[in-house]
């Protein structure tokens, strides 16, 4: 049975970024070289149409393509992560339902909130759950992200992994990430499935030190990310801890510099995309901040400057 000690899904999951052409439509072509690269980089696993994916600037059209076009081109090389966060219970549900039928391995799911003032208590987060877990039959993944404006305390998520039967990982993004997911594991136990590492894996080394098991990180390098898990796996503490030394410079500039754009000037600049621009109206990178950032990279070597050459 699927449990904190046995779990189905761990490791590195980048988020995969979302293409698109300079007038803003969709690039399916970039899109799938991107996922190539990502499970060349040695991705254990993808995400796709999360906040990092520029979600909220996609139609649900739109999320049906990308959806089913990722799917099926990855045909299984590795697991893949949907998001289908929706305010709706019905929706996200819906949502939820397609992604699976796809073949989507698991879902993660934001609580319900709209905007900066409008959210529910914890009752109607229960039932939210609850019913999204009656609707499907693969794993939820909860999203405890700021932007979400929802405070979800670790005895709360505790309590809805031992109630609700597809509710077992967490992407724990809050400050104090180590903190409660030691806390969320000590309350949950084996119903924690999943406790996961987010936010650009600015915070990994702690978070794998309070138990962590996955990385849920921006997907421009992979292969550095590994690094760092691969060692921690073996039980290499030290080569973990040299490892995200190494590597953090460039977490750094991803989490506090380049942001949800990273993925996309990298591929860019390693010729796996033809366009790294989001689409209107989020701001473009500032060229002194890409400038920066491919410098950064490069001093690491990264395979996403060197895959698309």
């Amino acid at each position: 049975m699927p449990s904190l000690s046995s779990p189905r899904l761990r490791g590195v999951f980048p988020v995969v970024p979302t293409t698109f052409t300079e007038s803003g439509a969709l690039d399916l072509e970039s899109q799938l070289r991107c996922v190539d690269f990502m499970i060349d980089a040695g991705s254990n696993g993808l995400c796709i149409l999360a906040n990092f994916s520029e979600q909220f600037v996609l139609s649900d059209d739109e999320r049906e393509v990308l959806t089913q076009a990722i799917l099926k081109h990855v045909n299984g090389r590795v697991p893949v992560i949907v998001t289908t966060t929706h305010f709706g219970t019905g929706v996200c549900a819906q949502r939820s339902l397609r992604a699976q039928a796809v073949g989507a391995a698991m879902v993660m799911v934001m609580p319900p909130y709209h905007g900066s003032t409008i959210r529910v208590g914890e009752a109607q987060i229960y039932e939210f759950y609850a019913r999204l877990s009656d609707a499907i039959e693969i794993p939820i993944m909860v999203q405890d992200a700021p932007v979400s404006g929802t405070p979800l305390s670790a005895a709360f998520l505790a309590r809805m992994a031992m109630e609700i039967e597809n509710l077992c990982y967490f992407k724990i993004e809050t400050a104090g990430a180590a903190s409660k997911l030691r806390e969320l594991i000590r309350l949950g136990g084996e119903a924690i499935e999943g406790p996961w590492d987010g936010e650009e894996a600015i915070t990994l080394l702690p978070d794998l030190h309070a138990g962590a098991t996955g990385a849920m990180t921006g997907g421009g390098f992979p292969d550095g990310i590994r690094q760092i898990m691969d060692a921690w796996t073996a039980g290499d503490v030290e080569g973990a801890t040299v490892a995200y030394e190494k590597w953090l410079p460039l977490i750094n500039y991803e989490n506090r510099q380049g942001g949800i754009l990273t993925a996309k000037a990298l591929m860019k600049a390693g010729g796996i995309i033809d366009c790294e621009a989001p689409r209107h109206p989020f701001p473009a990178m500032h060229p002194e901040v890409r400038k920066g950032l491919i410098a950064t990279a490069k001093r690491l070597d990264p395979l996403v400057l060197r895959w698309g050459r």
